[in-house]
């Protein structure tokens, strides 16, 4: 994405700015932000900081969007859905999901 924001850049200079802004954004992220997947919850982490934890015993579903190329992760709970963007491998996203939350 950072690469599509440099010819934007001579197409429309705004929409090249959209582009790098958020490729800047999906950078800083995956950086920081890691997921663990426990016996009984996906936690995410920002460095050693837990941020939020998701009980699997209430989710509905989840979902891998687009696999070949991955671009979205989505599960929902009883209450609430997450929509995650892909930064990390799939199919260790994929392994780890299924070993822990299987698809209901």
């Amino acid at each position: 994405m950072a690469l599509g924001a440099i010819p934007s850049f001579f197409l429309q200079l705004w929409i090249g700015g959209v582009l790098a802004l958020l490729s800047l954004f999906l950078l800083f992220q995956a950086l920081t932000v890691r997921l663990q997947f426990t016996p009984t919850d996906l936690d995410i982490y920002r460095g050693k900081i837990i941020i939020r934890r998701f009980p699997y015993q209430e989710w509905q579903n989840w979902r891998i969007f687009w696999y070949p190329v991955p671009i979205l992760f989505y599960f929902k709970e009883i209450k609430s859905i997450h929509f995650l963007p892909i930064l990390f491998d799939p199919t260790t996203l994929k392994e780890c999901l299924e070993q822990h939350c299987p698809r209901i």
